[in-house]
């Protein structure tokens, strides 16, 4: 006979002779003895608290190896290719007479004229090749260092010949750009960003009449028939991507016509205050012509490697933790993983788990909606 327990609450006691009983009818059927033995759980097993285990016959699976090949979003913008930056620098000190280029950005190709200069020291110059031109022509020595100093300062062929042919010098002689691009300020990258557009699209702060120094940074070109497009990449992803990598660009501006292009560069570092990777991929903008600072969408075609997998629905997200529904002696029973990446079907099992555990396929179908699930640390 039963004695009962103070200890027990009416439900359970409940429960305890209907267990009683059922093992009472088990004696008076010895056949049936060994098939309910091997099927029946036994109490401990049914009181277990259902935040931490769940008896169920749902299928289960476990863990796969296998190279995934998957696409990777990423966000960046149209950036000027820096390598390909070039200066106008004065070779020689003057004060400048007129000035071709008035503002950010003015647009200047191979040969346009920027400024026509005064110098005293390419006129002594000019003074020193007329001096042995009208006095000793024949002596070739002279005439040609002569020649060589007034290219050297920067005077052209042309310029030259001009000299020779009026007997007289050039008191403006033009400066000449040798190369194509945006003018910018000597030392800066600006670009127009929101509400400053209007502000960097001001005047230049050289102006006629200004004195330079031989040396001295005038302007920076910077060409935009090449540019290059700057990706974040988030710390997750950046194992995935390699220089090489194929990557799709959608520009912002032009979202009907992506073009292919490749990861070029990663930079080994994260810039201060940004917890993204920094990919660079540069590409043809002569064509394209997407205005620096622009917007692009991209989609990166990343690979794993040899890695672990269960499907997306076999691991449940509490936020802090990601756990799995382990089966072990029959219960599944709540087990915390470390996860990596995540596909559209599959997620990456990094820790937490062997080849030979089972889990439940469907982690969520099992759990209560209104249960805590208690994950042991």
């Amino acid at each position: 006979m039963l004695k009962r327990n103070p200890h027990l609450t009416p439900y359970l006691w409940i429960v305890l002779i209907n267990l009683t009983l059922f093992g009472i009818a088990c004696n008076h059927h010895p056949a049936d003895t060994a098939e309910a033995k091997n099927t029946s759980l036994d109490l401990h097993t049914l009181l277990k608290p259902t935040n931490s285990a769940v008896v169920s016959g749902i299928p289960v699976t476990t863990l796969q190896s296998a190279n995934q090949s998957l696409s990777i979003d990423a966000l960046g913008q149209v950036d000027y290719d820096t390598r390909r930056v070039q200066t106008i620098a004065a070779r020689f000190s003057g004060r400048i007479e007129k000035l071709y280029v008035k503002y950010r950005y003015q647009h200047v190709h191979i040969g346009d004229k920027i400024m026509d200069i005064y110098s005293p020291e390419l006129v002594t110059a000019q003074q020193d090749l007329l001096f042995v031109l009208h006095n000793d022509p024949g002596n070739t020595a002279l005439l040609d260092a002569a020649k060589t100093k007034l290219q050297l300062l920067g005077m052209d062929n042309q310029q030259l010949q001009e000299v020779i042919r009026s007997g007289k010098p050039l008191y403006k002689v033009t400066v000449y750009t040798h190369y194509t691009g945006h003018i910018h300020e000597a030392g800066s990258m600006t670009r127009p960003t929101g509400n400053d557009a209007s502000n960097d699209m001001g005047e230049l702060p050289l102006k006629e009449g200004m004195y330079v120094q031989k040396g001295q940074t005038l302007f920076q070109l910077y060409n935009t028939d090449q540019s290059w497009i700057i990706l974040h990449l988030y710390p997750g992803h950046a194992s995935l991507v390699k220089v090489g990598t194929h990557v799709t660009i959608t520009p912002e501006t032009a979202p009907d016509k992506p073009f292919a292009a490749t990861i070029n560069y990663i930079e080994p570092f994260y810039h201060q205050d940004s917890k993204t990777l920094t990919a660079r991929v540069y590409f043809d903008n002569m064509r394209s012509m997407l205005p620096i600072g622009s917007q692009v969408k991209a989609t990166i075609q990343g690979a794993t490697g040899s890695a672990t997998w269960l499907p997306r629905e076999a691991v449940l997200s509490l936020g802090l933790h990601q756990v799995v529904l382990k089966r072990q002696n029959g219960l599944f029973q709540v087990a915390a993983v470390q996860t990596g990446i995540i596909t559209d079907s599959l997620i990456q099992v990094t820790g937490g788990l062997t080849a030979q555990d089972s889990v439940a396929a469907d982690a969520q179908y099992l759990m209560d909606s209104e249960s805590f699930i208690k994950v042991k640390q």
